[in-house]
């Protein structure tokens, strides 16, 4: 191993300490580091492909944060399909591996090439305006389209492979991939998928009719939604972090993406682990 990104979540508490102490350690192991601060929240599309090549040619990336931060590099080096080292700074998450605790020993093991990797299906998202393609993304979790806080109910015609499917009157609809149904479709009513399985889902979000249900979705489909509603307040988000504000008649096309998220796993804990302490954090298990 020769060159590893470092992607820092400079919000996080000790982060800046921590970040130095990873480079000076890869530095005494002859490894040269790319570092990169973290905005997900607002780094503009020319930033983030001018980052994305720099980050081309890497050997890891290792990512100084949480999940939220892990997301936001997994899109970001997803086209050069570069393994990911999450490093976790607060609570413990379902896609970041190493605690602070054990982090120079994984960094050990890292060099050493003593880890797996973890291919997590993504999603790619076209956004159509006028029969135009006006935008195109990648998620890892999952694509939102949904109403903002005060606006009314929205209409959403969902078709799958061009096959009609039902129109949705509800607060919006969530399209996540099994990594995904652990985030806000989970908390929609959506069900828990295991990561190993490539598929979609489909979380129709507060529905205002009791036949409204999440779906399952083969990963080789396609899922077609239609906004059918006049206004102003309406959202497609990428994994929660970057927003496109949506109007009457645009289509929001999703599939599985050919990119992949590679993740390092040290064999530190599976997410059955996870998704225990995960249950038992929220009162939901005993």
């Amino acid at each position: 191993m020769k060159s590893v990104g470092l992607v820092v979540n400079m919000t996080k508490k000790n982060a800046s300490h921590v970040a130095g102490q990873i480079v000076t350690w890869l530095q005494e192991h002859n490894i040269s580091a790319y570092e990169h601060e973290s905005q997900y929240c607002s780094i503009s599309k020319d930033v983030l492909a001018e980052t994305a090549q720099k980050f081309n040619g890497l050997d890891a990336v290792i990512v100084l944060g949480g999940d939220g931060t892990l997301l936001n590099s997994a899109r970001l080096v997803a086209p050069h399909q570069i393994p990911i080292l999450g490093i976790n700074m607060g609570n413990m998450g379902f896609l970041t591996e190493v605690d602070l605790e054990h982090l120079f020993e994984s960094l050990e093991r890292l060099v050493k090439g003593e880890y797996s990797l973890e291919e997590r299906m993504m999603l790619h998202c076209e956004l159509k305006r006028s029969d135009k393609i006006i935008q195109e993304f990648i998620a890892l979790n999952d694509v939102v389209v949904a109403k903002g806080s005060f606006s009314r109910m929205i209409l959403l015609d969902a078709f799958v492979n061009d096959q009609y499917l039902d129109t949705y009157s509800a607060d919006g609809i969530i399209v996540s991939t099994p990594t995904g149904s652990t985030a806000y479709s989970l908390s929609a009513g959506g069900p828990i998928v295991f990561p190993e399985i490539e598929l979609m889902l489909m979380t129709p979000i507060c529905p205002h009719t009791l036949f409204s249900r999440p779906m399952v979705i083969g990963a080789n489909n396609q899922i077609h939604l239609v906004l059918n509603t006049d206004s102003e307040d309406v959202m497609l988000t990428i994994d929660g972090q970057n927003g496109y504000r949506l109007e009457q008649g645009d289509e929001v096309i999703v599939q599985k993406s050919p990119l992949h998220t590679r993740l390092v796993r040290l064999n530190s804990k599976s997410f059955a682990d996870v998704l225990r302490a995960k249950l038992r954090e929220s009162g939901g298990y005993h």
